[in-house]
């Protein structure tokens, strides 16, 4: 399996849109990042006060953790990885299996980006991989890799004028190692069910849905926000 580098950094023109932060408004969409939706899926009402409110709190140890083994994986995959552009990757994969890593991607149209953790193609197939520290595979967990997917399988359609047909997997992985604990088939009803919680988080975005906290007092008591959050259970 080849390792490939691939650059395919944004080209898009983007505003920031001031009632959020992280948020940028692409062709008239709000753009947000896809690890939204895993905060999403843990409470809401976390995003509201984090990127609407501008709350800041320290970062956990374990978000420390993950973010040293996320850059420990990606630096050891550079010493071995040749820049390609994403066009060539996909033509050259047909053939010979290929293997990238934070890999960015973006879809204005449903106002989605972010970074897959590793994206695997082979003449078959497309993987793709994001790294969790566990190995359960929470709804949130679930949702963001199939946002990925989404915005993946837009991509490939748009470089290959809809001729690439490739079924793409959706796949969890226990970080920092090799074991894949969930996989997905990335089929209409899968890509429905996602467009459609990505739409509500659009609602959500613009203020025409309310923010619902967590009713687990379970996750107020892990929560970092829980001192700053009017609805903590804990």
């Amino acid at each position: 399996m080849e390792n490939k580098l691939i650059n395919n950094y944004s080209n898009y023109d983007y505003e920031n849109y001031s009632n959020f932060k992280g948020v940028q408004v692409i062709n008239g969409v709000l753009n947000f990042p896809i690890s939204w939706l895993n905060i999403q899926g843990y409470c809401e009402y976390s995003l509201y006060l984090q990127y609407a409110k501008g709350i800041q709190v320290p970062s956990t140890l374990a978000m420390k953790k993950g973010t040293e083994v996320h850059q420990n994986l990606e630096d050891k995959f550079k010493e071995t990885a040749k820049p390609a552009s994403f066009k060539d990757t996909l033509k050259t994969s047909k053939e010979i299996e290929t293997k990238s890593r934070e890999m960015f991607i973006i879809e204005p149209e449903y106002g989605i980006r972010g970074y897959i953790d590793e994206v695997q193609m082979t003449p078959d197939e497309f993987i793709i991989i994001d790294d969790k520290p566990g190995t359960k595979a929470y709804p949130s967990h679930i949702n963001q890799v199939r946002a990925y997917c989404l915005a993946f399988q837009s991509m490939v359609n748009k470089q290959s004028n809809g001729e690439d047909n490739r079924r793409i997997i959706g796949a969890l992985r226990q970080r920092g190692t090799d074991n894949i604990f969930y996989t997905e088939v990335f089929d209409e009803d899968v890509k429905n069910n996602i467009i459609y919680l990505i739409k509500r988080m659009h609602g959500l975005i613009e203020g025409s849905k309310p923010f619902i906290p967590t009713k687990n007092p379970n996750k107020c008591r892990s929560c970092r926000f829980k001192d700053k959050c009017e609805n903590n259970l804990s």
